[in-house]
């Protein structure tokens, strides 16, 4: 890019795809500056385990210089699925890992770590919530924050996720609701506590489906399975069955009446689960999402693309990252390098949306009307 400086480049949002962009632009040369709304890299949990693409996600991590750090903690041997009959917990079909350890697995904990220890100190602005931004007349943007202050950059990228407060600029799509909700749970130190489970579950991922509702099971690592109780419902359920979230003891009951009938090795999923349950319904933004291009702002990963987690949004939103970063290096303006990766993000992530809605009818069957 031929400029007197450097552009001024923001990104909000220090997830997985925000931060590969951070990382490919400093690997190239540029300076670039992360806002996070949360206080520390420690604020909160990360979530489960992340399958990594080679031509996508591992293609992202190549172009950052980390995927030799990402093999030293990835897990091959969780590249495995297990599908499990709902009634007798048989053995219906077994895939994986390949061969080659195609697709292996990562905690997206680990993965958010190793990002952020490959960046610059001071990278990353924790504690800095955006409220909203204002594209300028002169092809700039303007970042609003929580606390009112403002600062102009030559270029902000809306990496803040489900509910962005970027994409407003671009966008007035909102997110809806898929129909189906995971309760969250998870099991703690599995091949001495929960053997059965362990084995049940394999190396990697375990799944049985009924009608409307289904139950999946993830290795991750130091022992830890993590479950998630998927069904179709109202996204208010609880609230109809009289259910209060806030009672776990009241949540596990009402899942156990909802998989009776089901293996009663599967329901021990949820009937012995060291951690609580967390009602997390699933959004997704219209697809396709595309918008006209404004100057000065950009959206990539959920922001841009928010699809059901099937496998394919992490891996796109490191994608993102990498192809903005190698477009506002190589293009001669920062205009012309945003045109240029929205013309390539945009067009895959249709293609990706279409291929997620598929999967989430896979895992979570509808009743045949």
């Amino acid at each position: 890019m031929n400029s007197a400086r450097d552009p001024r480049i923001a990104i909000v949002g220090a997830g997985l795809g925000g931060l590969t962009c951070a990382r490919v632009l400093q690997q190239l040369g540029r300076s670039v500056t992360v806002f996070e709304r949360e206080a520390s890299a420690h604020a909160r949990p990360q979530g489960g385990t992340l399958d990594m693409h080679p031509d996508t996600g591992q293609a992202a991590l190549s172009a950052a210089g980390l995927l030799d750090r990402f093999h030293a903690l990835a897990r091959p041997e969780g590249d495995e699925w297990r599908v499990l009959d709902f009634a007798t917990a048989a053995l219906l079909a077994q895939q994986g890992p390949s061969a080659d350890g195609g697709r292996p697995e990562i905690d997206r904990g680990q993965l958010r770590g190793l990002l952020l220890d490959s960046l610059a100190d001071g990278t990353v602005r924790w504690d800095r919530a955006v409220s909203g931004v204002t594209p300028l007349t002169d092809g700039t943007c303007r970042l609003l924050f929580g606390d009112g202050t403002a600062e102009a950059f030559d270029l902000v990228v809306g990496a803040d996720g489900a509910w962005s407060r970027v994409r407003p600029a671009l966008s007035h799509a909102a997110p809806g609701y898929t129909g189906v909700t995971f309760v969250e749970t998870g099991f703690d130190h599995c091949d001495s506590r929960h053997r059965d489970l362990a084995r049940l579950v394999g190396n990697g991922s375990m799944l049985a489906k009924g009608a409307d509702r289904s139950l999946v099971a993830q290795r991750n690592s130091n022992g830890h399975i993590r479950a998630y109780i998927a069904f179709r419902a109202p996204q208010d359920w609880h609230v109809a069955a009289g259910v209060d979230l806030g009672d776990q003891r009241a949540v596990r009951t009402h899942l156990l009446r909802m998989f009776d009938g089901w293996d009663d090795s599967l329901r021990y999923i949820l009937r012995n689960s060291d951690n609580g349950f967390v009602n997390r319904s699933l959004f997704v933004l219209p697809a396709p999402h595309t918008w006209d291009h404004i100057p000065g702002v950009t959206l990539l990963g959920d922001a841009a693309h928010l699809m059901p987690p099937v496998g394919l949004g992490a891996n796109l939103s490191m994608l993102d990252g990498s192809d903005l970063a190698h477009a506002l290096v190589t293009e001669s303006t920062v205009d012309d390098a945003v045109r240029a990766y929205e013309s390539i993000m945009l067009p895959r992530s249709i293609v990706a949306t279409t291929g997620s809605a598929q999967g989430l009818d896979h895992l979570v069957p509808a009743t045949a009307s």
